[in-house]
């Protein structure tokens, strides 16, 4: 519970509310987080439900060093939520996109991945998940957050070169397709401290995705177990 204090308090300095002591109430909590969704609904495409979801993970972390990283950000308003909360504790958030889209689909990525890139018609296509950089930094501002780095570039070129000295606290991964999201685990895994966490975006929605992480899994012969939220989160904790 100390978290959600910590939470709620806060939020009520962020929305320019005296800071008070907050009961240990769990409606408190929901309604800070639903305060977090609707300050960054505009930079994130995720559902509020599962954005809270994902908020809720937090609690995972509270006590372990490291940064957070997320790989595919579109407009920054996950990891800017992210931030909100955990900027007080020293962490450095990085950012990492093409903030061109996402890349060319491929067989692994199944059917449904073909056909979603093809329709570029669809409501859910957000011009191939292509967004200007300056979402980002608005986003990361918006969040009063000073410690942050964006890093645009393809994932197999930008990675590589990044050096995470505090550690790797929470991975969030959001590259949709089989080969970014095993080119993301490939590089990051081993800079995720123990008993960090990995949330993985797509797991539920593409097959490419869900079968990088199995096959990163079992190349590896990692105990890690595959988990879920009540929401349908999916991620793993290192180690665990």
């Amino acid at each position: 519970m100390n978290l959600i204090k910590k939470i709620f308090n806060k939020f009520l300095f962020h929305f320019g509310h005296e800071i008070v002591k907050v009961d240990k109430n769990y409606r408190q909590y929901l309604e800070s987080i639903d305060l977090i969704f609707k300050k960054y609904r505009n930079f994130t495409m995720i559902p509020q439900t599962t954005y809270e979801s994902n908020l809720n993970l937090l609690k995972y972390i509270e006590n372990i060093t490291g940064d957070v990283v997320e790989c595919g950000v579109w407009r920054g308003g996950m990891i800017a939520g992210f931030a909100s909360l955990l900027n007080a504790n020293n962490r450095h958030f990085y950012l990492f996109d093409s903030f061109e889209g996402l890349p060319e689909v491929k067989e692994i990525d199944g059917e449904k991945a073909k056909r979603w890139q093809a329709n570029k018609n669809s409501p859910f296509y957000y011009e191939n998940c292509k967004a200007e950089i300056g979402f980002a930094k608005k986003a990361m501002e918006l969040a009063r957050c000073n410690d942050f780095t964006i890093v645009k570039g393809w994932f197999n070129e930008t990675l590589p070169n990044s050096n995470f000295k505090n550690g790797i606290a929470l991975l969030r991964l959001d590259g949709d397709w089989y080969d970014s999201t095993m080119t993301c685990l490939e590089i990051l895994y081993d800079n995720v401290v123990e008993n960090g966490i990995i949330i993985i975006d797509d797991y539920y929605c593409w097959e490419g995705c869900r079968k990088a992480v199995h096959d990163f899994l079992s190349k590896n012969k990692l105990p890690d177990a595959i988990r879920s939220t009540p929401e349908g989160v999916c991620y793993v904790i290192k180690g665990n």
